[in-house]
């Protein structure tokens, strides 16, 4: 490879030849990569939701805390996929 020019790197390229089913695009896996992420997340905050209620011993400070991480997050993840927030556009 000594003796071939430096190409740039083209993700396009690398992604034509893994793709295997031929209908698949880049914006398609990042979204389903994106549902994965967020599946473990919602996942993973239940879990921490019932641990949290539970065995903590301040559990009415835990039912605010939780409405707003779940706000938060839920705008998060609502940009994240389709580009807007739609409970927050009157506001912005």
């Amino acid at each position: 490879m000594l003796n071939q020019p430096l190409q740039p790197f083209d993700p396009s390229a690398l992604f034509a030849k893994l793709n295997f089913f031929g209908t698949l695009s880049e914006s398609t896996i990042v979204i389903w990569a994106l549902y994965a992420v967020f599946a473990f997340w919602a996942l993973y905050t239940l879990v921490a939701i019932y641990h949290w209620l539970k065995y903590s011993h301040a559990s009415w400070v835990a039912f605010p805390a939780i409405a707003v991480h779940l706000f938060v997050s839920l705008a998060i993840i609502s940009y994240a996929l389709y580009g807007n927030v739609p409970f927050l556009t009157s506001y912005l």
